[in-house]
């Protein structure tokens, strides 16, 4: 999925950085793009919930289609609709290859997997949508290794400052297993998920 916006202006647009690299622009300039930014003040509760929508998108690097589906996933459990969406969503394989510190952005992540440098228990997977369930093992591929992002990641550098609970991380050995299912308290996304679900329901 292409995003040609700069990632800077996505993320003051919307309110959090999307890319490390974002945090210090973002601090220097929280407020909106544009010779209007700082004075827009009209709200709505429409528009509210669209931008907690579009928060949730760009945290995760969707589509709209791929996020009404996760939704469409979720409304169906019996578990709360809103979180049931994150853990749904959590369990991509981009967003595992992320949060196990193999990559440093959800972009680099997603073209991590799209490039086959990963596999998931010892099969090439090239679908960043690809769901994961508890015991799958991911693991960058031994012609990958000697590669530069990856010696980057071997050393740490993309390492969370919490390391996700749910998953069983070996940086030097560029393996990651999914022990469980993550609880929406674990997962480092900044989003009331409640918003889309009445977005969506609307």
């Amino acid at each position: 999925m292409n995003q040609p916006r700069p990632k800077v202006k996505r993320s003051r647009a919307l309110g959090i950085p999307l890319t490390p690299k974002c945090v210090r622009y973002f601090e220097r300039r929280p407020f909106p793009p544009g010779q209007h930014g700082r004075s827009r003040k009209s709200t709505s509760d429409y528009k509210v919930r669209l931008l907690e929508k579009q928060r949730l998108k760009a945290q995760y690097h969707v589509s709209e289609g791929q996020l009404r589906r996760a939704f469409a996933r979720a409304a169906r459990l019996e578990s709360k609709t809103g979180e049931a969406l994150i853990v749904d969503l959590e369990t991509r394989l981009d967003a595992l290859v992320l949060r196990s510190g193999l990559a440093r952005t959800i972009y680099q992540a997603r073209q991590v997997v799209t490039h086959r440098h990963v596999t998931v228990n010892g099969h090439r997977i090239d679908r960043p949508s690809a769901r994961l369930r508890p015991g799958d093992v991911i693991a960058v591929t031994a012609r990958s290794r000697t590669k530069a992002p990856f010696l980057v990641a071997a050393a740490g550098a993309h390492a969370p400052e919490r390391p996700a609970p749910y998953l069983a991380v070996d940086l030097a050995d560029l393996t990651a297993r999914l022990l469980r299912l993550p609880l929406r308290s674990e997962v480092p996304v900044t989003c009331r998920e409640q918003l889309v679900v009445e977005h969506y329901s609307r």
